[in-house]
């Protein structure tokens, strides 16, 4: 089986809304992601896939996890950050041309939109400001 290795950027800003993007050739949203290029590290993937993509700078929070999945013929192995954005958009600059929209989605209302993986749902909704102060607050007591 092939592999293939990327990364994404999850990116919640101060309102508990994530940038989402969404392709031409589907109708769900997605958190930025893309394939490693030769000689480039999971980190500098990312930092490139969602500045193409959401046209935002970003430095990274601290990596999350590594998600396995097979899809078609692939072995899918990509590389999850939590991210924060440097300033504003600069714009859509795909050289794929594969995105169409990109999005500040509320978290809260993740489960009313279509998604591309539907998996990543529960780690975004971890991920926020408010969901974030409840599970210290529990642990704590």
């Amino acid at each position: 089986m092939k592999k293939w290795l990327g990364s994404a950027g999850i990116c919640i800003n101060d309102k508990d809304e994530v940038l989402m993007v969404r392709a031409n050739d589907n109708v769900g949203w997605a958190v930025p992601s893309g394939g490693i290029e030769i000689g480039e590290t999971p980190e500098e993937c990312c930092i490139r896939e969602v500045m193409e993509e959401t046209g935002y700078r970003i430095n990274i929070v601290e990596k999350l996890f590594i998600k396995e999945k097979v899809i078609k013929d692939f072995e899918v192995l990509t590389h999850y950050y939590k991210v924060k954005k440097l300033g504003e958009s600069k714009g859509i600059n795909d050289p794929d041309n594969t995105i169409m929209e990109v999005s500040w989605k509320s978290i809260y209302d993740l489960e009313k939109i279509e998604h591309t993986y539907p998996e990543d749902i529960n780690i975004i909704k971890k991920l926020g400001r408010k969901n974030k102060a409840e599970i210290e607050k529990t642990d704590v007591q």
